[in-house]
């Protein structure tokens, strides 16, 4: 069997891609991680209503997007967005990667379209700005999210992993993280597993501050978003 279709069977059964990971218990990370996510909620409450509304008024469509991502254990859940894409947007995707061999190209290797048709006006600023991914805060306070850590990937990513597959693992994947304060999309992929590597074998809470204060500045510039 595959690789990836054992991180497949994992999703199904939480325990058979990282058998030796602890439960997360209620360390000091977990308590500041809900602390400041309902704090953001509340204070941003009225913002994170009006981005749904103009979300749904361009078509109607929901204003959530949720997808399945890989946590801490292999264990699959439904990351949060604020939709930033037309509601067809997966059949989009297939359509184009089939036409147009260079967009092949760059999909299989970052998982990423600098000129993506699917994104809708009103999306490309939520991406710009990163506010598409504040309803995160929502999984964080789920315990499926921290507010530092590894992106969440998706189950087509973990061949780029390799051997790194259980350092991402080990952990739980973050809101930031140090892939998004050293350039996100300008960042190569390779560099991107070992920047989550490195993360995931010096994590402290002194390393997850420095990453949040970091972050202020990196999504002001917008580095490496779109």
């Amino acid at each position: 069997m595959s690789f990836e279709a054992n991180v497949s069977r994992g999703l199904r059964r939480p325990n058979t891609v990282t058998r030796d990971m602890p439960p997360l218990g209620l360390s000091a990370g977990r308590v500041l991680d809900v602390a400041i996510a309902v704090t953001a909620l509340v204070f941003l409450a009225p913002l994170l209503i009006l981005i749904a509304a103009a979300v749904w008024l361009q078509d109607g469509g929901p204003f959530f997007y949720a997808q399945t991502r890989i946590g801490r254990g292999g264990v699959g859940f439904k990351c949060l967005k604020f939709r930033s894409m037309l509601v067809d947007a997966d059949a989009r995707l297939q359509a184009l990667l089939a036409a147009d061999p260079g967009a092949r190209a760059e999909w299989d290797k970052d998982h990423k379209l600098r000129c993506d048709p699917r994104i809708t006006a009103f999306g490309s600023f939520l991406r710009r700005s990163s506010l598409d991914e504040v309803p995160q805060l929502i999984n964080v306070i789920r315990g499926e999210m921290s507010l530092v850590g590894p992106r969440p990937i998706v189950t087509a990513e973990v061949a780029k992993y390799g051997r790194y597959f259980h350092d991402y693992c080990s952990v739980t994947p973050g809101i930031t993280g140090l892939w998004q304060i050293s350039g996100r999309n300008d960042v190569s992929y390779r560099r991107r597993v070992a920047l989550d590597a490195t993360y995931a074998r010096s994590k402290s809470l002194g390393l997850d501050l420095k990453i949040l204060c970091a972050t202020i500045p990196a999504v002001l510039l917008r580095k490496g978003s779109y």
